[in-house]
């Protein structure tokens, strides 16, 4: 395979402290040398070896591409009358999802799988080279399983999600889903997707529901995440750092015990500041869980009802201006965050023997992620050693 340096970088996120400086790692005026779908080395420009195909930076920021750990792209229809009124005053529930579930259930496999490589390239051209993404507008044991068939085709993580809300089908009666949901439904989904979610919150799924949803879907070799503590206090997160899972996605309303849990355990605390903006909901308080020494996320929690952005800049901007992050402390928690959340450690930094995944900023400091929010600013993109936008 060719081998690709690109010179002339002026401000180099690595995201490993041993290759630069500070807790980025950064390197001025760096290079980095792709081969094949790998970084092979990383330094000062003056330092950089041959290669068969050089890039000049021209003086451009580049940084990890970003890891979104957190979203829900296999969707059909549109939920513009029900943001219309959220911001004309109604207040967000869950409840909004059956209309999702309806539109979802009635669209081809075609629509879908349209809509998600819409989305996914969408997210790439704004700099992000790593997706999970969930079912959970289907509720039944087909829709589930043709939502994940899909999403395997398009992004690199898979998320069951048959616990989004009681299925409208079931609401009568939702021991017999969750039945549905530990039984058929995951025997049909177990082996088209690596994590199995849930969403704890009133409204949807109460804590022992949610207990007997993950450890089933642990039992069958899928690794917990959880919805946690968005809309209220509640067990979300307890149960997420109990049962070991791998994050808890939200953690909007946290005690200090919740925050606690999260400082002392593995799970990471994803925060997805887009349902925040567009639910007009308080904010998630990044510099408490940073203070307390908890792992954080960011992520855009991409859907049509509550978060409906691809954009990771955006959200860094979000963390920077309202939930008390630095911009520093963004880009990592939009990078390496996103990667330890999906247990990855070849994704979400730029060192020998990582993926070459690579965003070029025009700008000459990741600092304008959120300093220029709204502009545009990735002009390029790498992804697995391939220039991709």
């Amino acid at each position: 395979m060719a081998t690709t340096v690109i010179t002339h970088i002026s401000s180099l996120v690595t995201n490993d402290p041993s290759l630069g400086e500070g807790p980025l790692g950064t390197i001025q005026d760096a290079a980095v040398v792709i081969d094949g779908d790998r970084v092979a080395w990383v330094g000062t420009s003056s330092k950089a070896p041959a290669t068969d195909n050089r890039v000049d930076a021209e003086g451009r920021a580049a940084l990890p591409g970003f890891v979104d750990s957190h979203s829900h792209l296999v969707f059909a229809g549109d939920r513009t009358a029900e943001f219309h009124a959220r911001m004309s005053g109604r207040s967000y529930s869950a409840g909004g999802i059956r209309t999702t579930v309806a539109a979802t259930r009635a669209a081809t496999d075609e629509v879908l799988d349209a809509n998600v490589r819409r989305y996914v390239g969408e997210a790439l051209r704004q700099g992000t080279t790593v997706m999970e993404t969930k079912s959970g507008y289907g509720l039944t044991v087909e829709d589930e399983a043709r939502a994940l068939r899909i999403a395997a085709a398009h992004t690199d993580e898979v998320t069951y999600l048959g616990a989004h809300i009681v299925s409208p089908d079931y609401a009568d009666d939702p021991a017999a889903y969750v039945d549905l949901v530990t039984g058929p439904m995951l025997d049909a989904c177990a082996p088209h997707a690596r994590w199995v979610d849930v969403f704890c919150e009133k409204g949807a799924f109460d804590g022992d529901q949610a207990r007997t949803i993950l450890t089933a879907g642990a039992a069958r070799g899928l690794t917990p995440r959880v919805h946690a503590n968005q809309l209220t206090y509640g067990p979300g997160v307890q149960l997420a750092v109990e049962l070991g899972a791998a994050s808890a996605d939200h953690c909007t309303h946290l005690t200090d015990a919740d925050v606690d849990a999260l400082a002392n355990g593995t799970t990471v605390a994803t925060l997805l500041p887009g349902a925040e903006f567009s639910t007009r909901a308080e904010w998630p308080d990044a510099r408490r869980l940073l203070d307390a020494g908890a792992t954080v996320a960011l992520s855009t929690d991409c859907n049509p009802g509550s978060s409906f952005t691809s954009s990771m800049p955006f959200c860094i901007a979000l963390a920077v201006r309202d939930m008390g992050m630095t911009p520093d402390e963004a880009v990592w928690s939009a990078t390496a965050g996103g990667a330890a959340a999906l247990r990855r450690t070849d994704v979400g930094r730029i060192a020998p023997g990582a993926r070459a995944d690579l965003a070029l900023l025009d700008a000459p400091s990741h600092v304008h992620l959120a300093y220029r929010p709204g502009v545009p600013l990735v002009s390029a993109v790498w992804r697995a050693g391939i220039r991709e936008a």
